[in-house]
């Protein structure tokens, strides 16, 4: 027999198939900056930065780790791109940049032209949601490096902030407050530990009672945008600070805007932990250092502002109903 890429385990139909299925994705996104259309070797954006007097332009890539386990094992797949999307927005929304673009990358050991659509269709809603153009991306089956049905996926965003508005925490000071922002569960960071704990004692298809909602599900909840709260409190306020709390917790995040010489003062029990975590600590036992450092334990964004502030900080946070929390102080 003829030996042929197909043989090889890549299918370029299933390829060409699957650039059909997303077209009409990314292209409910465009907006009249975008000026290439789906299949050219670049993506063209035409920015408009009308009312910016000097545009400085923020990027982020990143990935979800391995929160796609679970997707893989409840077979759902339209939620993993929505956590990404969310989570770039958040990383450059901190630094007081509004998104422009977003370009996926989706690898795979055998393309599933109706699974990789899913996943595209993830991205398209929450660039809808935060007013974010999908203008590019990449799909690539190869066999020998992934199993047939495991898949990997990152993405990069670009944004924009005026010079003079960047957010980097160079004017806090002693006595600035922490003002903390709900999570809605795990977001994207610590599912390694999360699923070695858990995956031991319950299958991701079991209600559990104590969360009201299937393990699996409870898992997948989206990684929240902070956009629109991070918009209304810049149009309220001096924001000195915000904090996007991933990997390393809220201590390990909200210490990179911190000053030489200020150290974080967090009220950890300001707050109540959301069963998940309760559920992952008390399933193995963790200790409450290793929960802080691992996961954000219920508070998703943190901003940085002056004491007088604080009043019009929470009102512009209730007025985009979100439920701001005093956390703690800087010492």
């Amino acid at each position: 027999m003829d030996q042929t890429y197909k043989n090889a385990g890549v299918d370029i139909e299933a390829g060409e198939k699957t650039v059909d299925k997303i077209k009409g994705y990314a292209k409910s996104t465009f907006n009249k900056s975008v000026l290439a259309d789906i299949g050219m070797f670049g993506a063209f954006y035409e920015p408009d930065f009308t009312g910016i007097s000097n545009p400085v332009l923020v990027s982020s890539v990143d990935g979800v780790g391995t929160k796609l386990k679970i997707a893989i094992d409840m077979d759902k797949h339209d939620t993993i791109g929505q956590d990404l999307v969310n989570h770039c927005v958040n990383d450059i929304a901190v630094c007081g940049a509004k998104p422009l673009f977003f370009l996926d990358y989706y690898a795979t050991g055998k393309l599933n032209p109706d699974k990789a659509a899913e996943v595209i269709k993830g991205f398209s809603i929450a660039c809808k949601e935060n007013d974010c153009a999908l203008i590019g991306g990449e799909t690539a089956e190869m066999p020998g490096l992934y199993q047939a049905d495991d898949f990997d996926v990152s993405g990069t965003i670009v944004g924009v902030v005026d010079k003079s508005k960047i957010i980097d925490g160079k004017k806090i000071k002693k006595g600035d407050l922490l003002i903390g922002f709900p999570s809605n569960g795990l977001h994207t960071n610590g599912y390694s530990l999360a699923r070695k704990v858990l995956l031991e004692k319950y299958n991701v298809k079991d209600f559990i009672p104590e969360l009201n909602n299937t393990l699996g599900d409870e898992l997948l909840k989206v990684h929240k945008s902070y956009l629109p709260l991070i918009t209304a409190l810049k149009n309220s306020v001096d924001v000195k600070g915000l904090s996007h709390i991933t990997g390393g917790g809220i201590i390990g995040n909200t210490s990179r805007i911190i000053p030489k010489g200020l150290e974080l003062l967090v009220h950890w029990g300001n707050w109540e932990m959301p069963a998940i975590f309760k559920l992952i600590q008390q399933t193995a036992n963790i200790s409450n250092e290793e929960m802080h450092k691992v996961f954000n334990c219920g508070i998703g964004l943190i901003a940085v502002i002056s004491k007088e502030d604080k009043i019009v900080t929470f009102q512009a946070a209730h007025d985009v109903h979100e439920h701001p929390l005093l956390i703690g102080e800087v010492v």
